[in-house]
């Protein structure tokens, strides 16, 4: 049955079956790093009241990044539970905000005029940056990452190891997991605890890792980190 069958396509989606014991933060940032492939995020909407655990809403800057992680990401399995995806009932409040119609209830008025402070200062950066696009067509992706690292990838022959850099220090293995599970041949992702914003990532052999190596490059875990991939040093 699909789960987004009545409800019209817009820029927001919904999304439950979310594992109700992972921290709000964590997972904000999972989500974001998760779904920021299809398109630039506005905003990512998670609760914890007794109501509203195991749901969030994320909401993007198209439709057609929505209707794409509607399509390719229902049932994924996020956090060990297959997360389901529909569009969301009623227009975003950023949305709403954006085509000046959102009209806030008086009560709460203080504490969003506050929060929208914060959210413009955070777009007005993330514009700053780049809008966030799939990891290979944003700037700053492979240009800035062989700038760095071109001794590096010279060095070392391709295999089946990436070497990831540049990742915000609260990334965790189980983010990375999700991202290059998309890919054939992924096994395994490896952090070191005494060197965070590092990571090797093993597939089963070279050729899958230079595909997930050339979706992935530049991808931005966060506006201001876009990945920086090459093949480990053997």
């Amino acid at each position: 049955m699909m789960l987004s069958g009545d409800i019209p396509p817009n820029q927001s989606i919904y999304i439950k079956n979310l594992n109700e014991k992972v921290k709000k933060e964590e997972l904000k940032r999972s989500l974001y790093c998760l779904f920021s492939q299809f398109g630039r995020i506005l905003d990512v909407v998670a609760l914890k009241t007794p109501k509203l655990r195991g749901q969030a809403w994320i909401c993007f800057s198209e439709i057609t990044a929505a209707s794409n992680a509607v399509r390719q990401m229902q049932n994924f399995p996020f956090y060990d539970k297959p997360i389901r995806i529909q569009y969301a009932k009623a227009k975003s409040d950023c949305i709403a905000k954006a085509e000046g119609t959102y009209v806030p209830k008086e009560k709460k008025k203080k504490q969003e005029e506050k929060a929208d402070r914060k959210r413009r200062a955070d777009d007005a950066h993330q514009t700053g940056a780049a809008a966030n696009g799939t990891g290979s067509q944003t700037n700053g992706g492979p240009s800035a990452a062989h700038r760095r690292t071109g001794a590096q990838e010279a060095a070392a022959s391709p295999n089946s190891i990436l070497f990831v850099e540049n990742l915000p220090h609260e990334t965790t293995s189980i983010m990375l997991q999700m991202l290059f599970q998309q890919y054939p041949g992924f096994r395994e992702v490896r952090m070191i605890e005494a060197k965070p914003g590092i990571a090797f990532v093993e597939f089963d052999n070279e050729d899958v890792a230079t595909i997930a190596m050339q979706a992935l490059q530049g991808f931005k875990v966060t506006p201001q980190n876009p990945m920086e991939i090459t093949y480990a040093k053997k």
